[in-house]
Formats: structure tokens, sequence, C-alpha cells
């Protein structure tokens, strides 16, 4: 028979099968059956029973210090549901009644150990017809996006955002990712599944509640609106049905309100440098590109001097999503150069930030009523910060500057009335009592008088006992269980006054009360228990104020956010001697004298020496647009590739670059294929995963991009990729005329410059001593010589007959392949059809070059001929 207790936990179960069900029972959280044999193997916590015959395994974990254990199996992708007692025990002579207050999934939970910069994504994707839409929201701080795809392209395009931005949980139409999320553009379909991997928790929700009937009412509700033309939204209804199915998620999950969510913004991709999921990996922007590296191996890092973490986010989220608008680069340039010019006022700036906490992720503890006394003293401390940034920043002229200090609300009225309610040394948790200041509530001041006057009365009834009964010992103790009590030890129990009543007795000692110590107990106990009804309503009456203020201290959050980070890239450009590029509506790529940000730092924190300037100049107009680049491996190929891209990114976030000088035409979207990897899960290999990402490149590069190719076509047959590079070479050219680098080891590639006028090779030079080869790292005009292929080979410690070997066999194909591919390049039809040498072939003609025909004579001549034949015979 079941008992009461394991009556509401399976009735909860049934209602939350999903979850890891957490059951309050006095102090503790307790998990029984499978929950319980699965968290104690997760945990490593130990595994009980309820029976003697260990028929209901449990285990549990104290309530006061829950928080690690539930974030660890958050992290892990779990779900889990706490089953709370919503009623006093002391008020209720039958089994506490408990309900579900609240369920935890890894994307509504705020991790307290999340790192400030990090942002923890909840995802929803909503499929009507052939548009998609897709909604996001962090409900630490309550930012809230959403936007759509359209059109054949909609399906790669969303999986693409959904792999810039790495949800933590994806919710979805039910039926499985297989079934609901299967869609047919162009004829062709798309399995969701795949694209989904790298989402550590997968969703699926009604399919009634992604319908437009349901979920956009929901979004009006609740913003209390009549339209949602007013969000962006109007016209997009795949994007507001994934924003209101969210909503509906949070509000089946119990996350409160959602006071801090006041408001879903609509966006385009097209509106900023658009960056796909392969260019952030391989760029680095973030996160490293192999796990175990560490974060300085990325541009996130290289930048990050903000002071606040909301400033730390929005480096983060711009570098993901750079500016394309020339007036917002340009306002945000200017700012910059003012503030990196004036060392007094910037550094003023800076320190005006110190005691800015994280504000966005404080008010989303408020909202979420999860924030304790300290963390809305927390809240004030912050805002009190305000004014002094707002004095900072009105010290700069620049429009970007003034526009700022007037539009910052330093909230004031906030920070007086948290002032005015909380005491400055109040406790952790509201629990604890003294959190309302003194003077707030005249009831609550009575309250705590008669608390303490009662306690000095119990001071000195103790005192009188003592001189009464002669016991020195005597002592007035109190717990929850007997209340206040007279203790006295089992050697003085003989002295006890007759009039004591004996409550309890132990090994050592007797316990007893009197008439006047439950008078007084009443007393004090009564006072107490009203003081903190008083204390928990004065304080979600001020929470409720708070929350009122919302949309105003996110504001205000935003306007930190972009103070923090213009000052950051001012500190950057006036510590390193970085320049202002020139960002302008041209088709030209250039600088000079320019380092790679990442590896500068690097190599300057590890004092191994000095990054090599150099210089690049493309333009699709009116000059070469395709830079070929050879040069030996590890000689800087993909650094020169890297280096450009993150410049451009730099540039068109607002921030000054490590070059003498830069001039960059707006990009539309930066293209990597750099390094190579496989997916053998999806049946992808590594050639395979190469020319998907080619394809994407080809399909959709406008002449406004920039495409950088890092060895394409060494995952198949030497031939087969060197026809494919050269065909994309052309196609770039001629077809698409975007600013290109292509990075290559086929020497027969430089050829091509003879052929396109808008291709220009460039080498990474290297210098061959008698100890070996010597990397230059710098950038010349010109294809490399050779690949010294066989030289790193031998750096790599091949055995010295394997090296040797390699070059015989290389004399033996080298000089063939120049000519065949002359023979390639040339206009005629025919001679496309490319035929290479054998060995044999290839060692007649080595003969035939190497003889002095003047110096022969005719018998000389004569017997070369027969000798030729001979071997040509023998082969046949």
């Amino acid at each position: 028979m079941q008992t009461p207790v394991m009556r509401q936990y399976f009735g909860a179960k049934e209602q939350h099968p999903d979850c890891l069900m957490f059951c309050r029972v006095g102090d503790f959280y307790e998990l029984f059956y499978d929950d319980a044999i699965l968290v104690a193997r997760l945990l490593q916590l130990t595994l009980t029973a309820r029976d003697r015959e260990k028929k209901q395994p449990m285990c549990g974990v104290p309530w006061h210090s829950a928080e690690a254990y539930l974030q660890k199996l958050l992290r892990m992708g779990y779900k889990i549901a706490l089953l709370e007692q919503v009623e006093d025990p002391k008020l209720t002579k039958t089994i506490v009644k408990r309900d579900v207050t609240r369920v935890l999934t890894p994307g509504t939970s705020i991790d307290p150990g999340m790192e400030a910069s990090d942002s923890c994504w909840l995802a929803s994707l909503s499929v009507l017809g052939k548009g998609i839409g897709l909604a996001l929201m962090d409900l630490s701080t309550g930012e809230f996006r959403a936007t759509e795809f359209a059109g054949d392209g909609a399906w790669v395009a969303a999986t693409d955002e959904l792999g810039r931005v790495k949800p933590v949980e994806l919710l979805y139409p039910g039926g499985g990712l297989k079934g609901a999320a299967t869609l047919e553009f162009g004829g062709a379909s798309e399995d969701a599944s795949g694209a989904f991997e790298g989402i550590r928790t997968k969703t699926a929700l009604d399919e009634w509640v992604f319908t437009a009937d349901y979920a956009l009412p929901m979004v009006r509700n609740h913003f209390k609106v009549h339209s949602l033309d007013g969000m962006g939204l109007g016209g997009h209804e795949a994007a507001g049905v994934a924003a209101g199915a969210m909503l509906h998620y949070l509000r089946a999950t119990k996350q409160g309100a959602l006071e801090h969510v006041d408001g879903v913004r609509f966006y385009e991709r097209s509106n900023c440098l658009e960056l796909d999921a392969v260019s952030v990996r391989n760029l680095e922007l973030v996160e490293p590109l192999f796990s175990g590296e560490t974060v300085q191996t990325t541009l996130f890092y290289t930048l990050d001097a903000c002071c606040t973490p909301m400033g730390k986010r929005l480096l983060r989220a711009t570098l993901l999503r750079p500016a394309s608008g020339l007036r917002e680069i340009a306002a945000r340039l200017e700012a910059v150069g003012e503030a990196a010019g004036d060392l007094r006022k910037r550094e003023g700036l800076r320190r005006s930030m110190d005691n800015v906490l994280d504000l966005e992720r404080l008010l989303g503890r408020v909202a979420l009523d999860s924030a304790g006394p300290r963390e809305v003293l927390s809240l004030a401390g912050t805002i009190g910060a305000l004014p002094g940034v707002r004095a900072a920043v009105r010290e700069f002229g620049s429009a970007r500057w003034r526009a700022l200090a007037e539009q910052l609300d330093a909230l004031e009225d906030l920070h007086e009335m948290i002032a005015l309610a909380i005491a400055e040394d109040a406790p952790v948790n509201l629990a604890d009592g003294g959190v309302i200041r003194a003077g707030v509530d005249a009831e609550l001041d009575e309250l705590r008088e008669l608390s303490r006057s009662g306690r000095q009365a119990l001071v000195a009834i103790e005192e009188r006992e003592r001189q009464r009964t002669g016991i020195g010992s005597l002592k007035v103790r109190f717990n929850t269980v007997f209340g206040y009590y007279l203790e006295v030890t089992k050697a003085n129990a003989k002295s006890v006054p007759a009039d004591y009543e004996r409550k309890q007795t132990l090994v050592n000692a007797e316990r007893f009360t009197t008439p006047e110590l439950k008078e007084y107990e009443a007393k004090i106990l009564t006072a107490q228990e009203r003081s903190g009804e008083i204390e928990r309503r004065l304080f979600h009456e001020l929470r409720r104020h708070l929350l009122g203020g919302a949309p105003r201290m996110r504001e205000a959050a935003r306007k930190i956010a972009e103070i923090d980070l213009l000052a950051c890239f001012s500190h950057l450009a006036a510590l390193r001697g970085w320049v202002k590029p020139v960002v302008e509506e041209s088709s030209v790529l250039e600088f000079l004298g320019a380092r790679h940000p990442v590896v500068e730092r690097r190599m300057e924190e590890s004092g191994v020496g000095r990054f090599m300037p150099n210089s690049l100049h493309l333009d699709a107009v009116g000059g070469p647009s395709i830079a070929l680049i050879t040069g030996p491996n590890m000689g800087g190929k993909s650094t020169y590739l890297r280096q450009a891209a993150l410049l451009v990114i730099m540039a068109q976030c607002g921030s000054f670059v490590p070059a003498d000088s830069m001039r960059v035409g707006l990009v539309d979207r930066i293209y990597t294929r750099i390094g190579a990897s496989d997916n053998v899960a999806r049946g992808r290999s590594t050639f395979m995963v190469e020319m998907t990402e080619t394809a994407a490149i080809l399909n959709t590069a406008t002449a406004k991009s920039l495409v950088l190719l890092d060895e394409m076509g060494r995952g198949t047959a030497t031939y087969d990729g060197l026809s494919l590079a050269w065909a994309t070479v052309e196609h770039m050219h001629d077809r698409i005329g975007a600013r290109t680098l292509f990075a290559t080891h086929y020497h027969e590639l430089t050829l091509l410059a003879e052929k396109l006028a808008r291709l220009k090779n460039l080498r990474v030079t290297a210098k061959e001593t008698a100890g070996g080869i010597v990397f230059l790292h710098t950038v010349e005009t010109g294809p490399a010589s050779k690949s010294y292929g066989i030289e790193v080979a031998r750096l790599a410690g091949l055995p010295a007959q394997v090296i040797g070997r390699a070059r015989e066999v290389l004399k033996v194909h080298e000089r063939a392949e120049t000519q065949q591919i002359r023979e390639a390049s040339a206009p005629e039809p025919a001679s496309l059809q490319m035929t290479m040498f054998t060995p044999l072939s290839q060692r007649i003609v080595d003969k035939l070059a190497e003889v002095d025909v003047d110096e022969m004579t005719p018998r000389e001549a004569l017997n070369l001929l027969a000798e030729l034949q001979r071997e040509l015979k023998g082969s046949a």
C-alpha cells in the first residue's frame, strides 16, 4: 500500500514523466525508485531504501545545499521538477500538501556558475508552410528575440543560425524531430536530427502549441498589446508562433510572471555581417576550434577588456553579428577614437563602472523570485553607480557618447526605494530576519523591541534562578521541538525546586520549565513569527515595485553594455597602438603592416618573439579580387587568411585594428573553408564535408563577400582535387567576383595568373639553409618556388630512407606537371583534357632534355634514338 507521501509523489510524476522528481520531505529533497537509482549513480550518492526488503530505493540531498546538485544534473541535460511543501506543517493535522512549484530545465535555469560573458539560450522552432520561425531567450537576462526564414534556403539558414547561437535547449513541434521538423524546399528534404547534434536538450511540445490561433494571442497577452506590429513581428507569423510557444513553455514550467521579459525583438540576419556556424568555428571567434584548448585562442578573449558582465555579453554578441551599416560603424569608430585619444577621460569612464555588477541577471533573479536580501542590496549598489557612469560619459563630445549620456536612466528613484527599505547589514536569507530597515514599519519595530526585551528577560530569569537554586551551571536554552527550557546537570538534579516542571530527561541532564518561562516564550516566539510575516510582506512589496521598473532597468543595462563596449575598444586601441580603419562603400580590402590580433597577443604573453606584419590589397572592381597564396606548410598561410577575416570583423564591430593602415569596403558575409573535419555519425567523410561547405559558398556568395579557402581539394585523389580547385577559382573569378583568399599546395594553380586578369599570386616565404628550412612568415608577391613538403616531413621525423625516396619520386613527376597544366589552361577545348605523363615517358623526356644536340655526332644521335625506342618497346 502506498503512503500519502508516495501518492503525492506518483501523482506529480504522472504529470511530469520526463522530469527527475525532487520531493521535499522535511529538510531534504528525496528521490524514489528509478529516479533515485539514476541520480545516485550520476551524483555518487548513497542509495538507501524505505523498506527492509529494499524494494523502494531512495536517495536524497539536503534542501539547503541542493542548488549544486541540481545544477550538475541540469548541465547533464536532465529536467527536474521540485515537489515542494505548499503549506505550513504547523497549521495542518494531516499530511502536508505538496505540489510541483517549478520545473527546472537546461534552458530555463539560472546557473550561478555560468560565465558572465555566456548566454544560456532557450530556442523555439516553428514551421508554418515553407516558413520557419526561430525564437531565442536568455531567461537569466530577459533577452528575447525572434527571426524568420523563408524560401528554398530556409531550412539551411535556420539550422545554421542554431549552430551559431548554440542553445542549450530546443523546443519543437511534437511527433519527433524526424517526423515534425522534416521540411521539403525546392524538392529537397532535410532531416532535422543531424542539424541538432550539438543541442543538449530537445523538448517536444504538443503540435497545437505551435498554431497561430494559440501562440500569437499568447504573445499579445504577455506583453499586453493589441498588435505585434510594434515589435517587428507583423507579417512574420512563423517567428511570432515560435515566440508564443516559448512563452507557453515558460508558463507550463512555472517560471513566474516573467516581468523582466518586457519585449520581443525581431531581427534579420541580413542586417549584420553574416557569419555562418562554420566560419564562427573556423575563425575561433568565441570558442576554441578544438575541445580542450584554452579560450586564449579566441578573438573574444583577445578583445575582452570590458568592465561589466553586460559589456562582455555585448562584445560576444557583436563578434557574432558585426554591424553592416556605414552610419553605425562610423559612429562607433568616432566614439572609440575620441576616447582612445584622452587617457584621463577614458580611465575615468572605466573606473566609474567598477561597482556595476550584472544588472540584467540581478533583475532576472528578482523577477524569478530567487533573489535574497543581499542580491537586492547588490542591485541597489549597481544602480547607485549609474549617475557616476553618466557623468563620466558626459565628458565626451562625439555624437554617440552624447546620445548614450542622454539615454542612460540613472534610476535614482529605484535606488532610493531599496536604500530606504533594506538594512545595510541584511542577512543572506530572508528567513533569518533583520532584513527590513528600522523605521519602515511601526509594528515591526515594536515586535523587534518586544523580542529584544524578551531575550533580556530570559537572561534575567537565568541569573535569578541560579541564585535561587544555587546551581551555577543552570542555563536557559532553546530548540525548535521543546521551545525554551531550563537545563540542569544530573549532579544538580537534587537541588531543583518543586515548582519546576520536567520536560525531558537526557543522559547527563534534565530539562525543566516554569510558568514564567512559558509566558516569555509565548511572547518571544509570537513576536518573532509575526516579525517574519511582516518582513516577508514588505520584501515582496519591494520586489513588486522594483519589477514595475524592470523595463527601465533593462534599458539602462543595455546602455551600460554599449558604453562598456566602446570603452573597451578605445582602451585596446590606446594600449596596443591600433589604428582606425576606413570602412566605406567599395570593393576594396587593403591593409598595410597588419598583424593577427590573437597570435600577436599570445606571442607577447609567452615571450616567444614578435609577429611579422604583412599586407594585402584586393579590389573586386579595379584590381585583383583573388589572392592565390602558396608556400610551405607551417609557413603561415592559414594565419594570413584568418587575419584578414578577423580584421574585417573588428572593423565592422567598430574596433580599431592592429595594422599601420586599413581600408575595407563593407562586407556582407564572410565564408571560410579552413581545415579538415568529418562527420562519421551522419555518414559524411572529410571530403564530403569540404565539398558541402564549398558548395554553400559558391551558391550564396556575392561580390561584397569575403571568401577564405584553405587547401581545398586535399581530401581526394590529387588530380580530382586539383581539377576541383582549378574550376572553383575560375568560378569565383568569372561568376562571383568576391574578394577571395585561396591558399593551396597545388602549385599548378599559380599558372592561372596568366589566364585570369583579377588573380594575383602571393607566397609566404621560407629559406633553405644547411640546417634545414627556416620559415620567414612574410608575404610577398609571386608564386612559391616549391612546397617544401618533404622538408616539413623531415622536420617531423620521417626516416631518412623515406625522405630520400620521396625526393626521387618528386623529381620524376615535377617537370611534367607544369607542361600539362599549361596545356589544360589553353583556350582550345581539346587541350582541357589532362593526361599526365607516366614515370617512363618522363625518363625519356629527361634524357632528351639533357642532350646537347649541337655537340652530338650523327651516330650518337642514332644510338640515342635506338635506345629510346628500345625503352618504349620494352615497356609495351
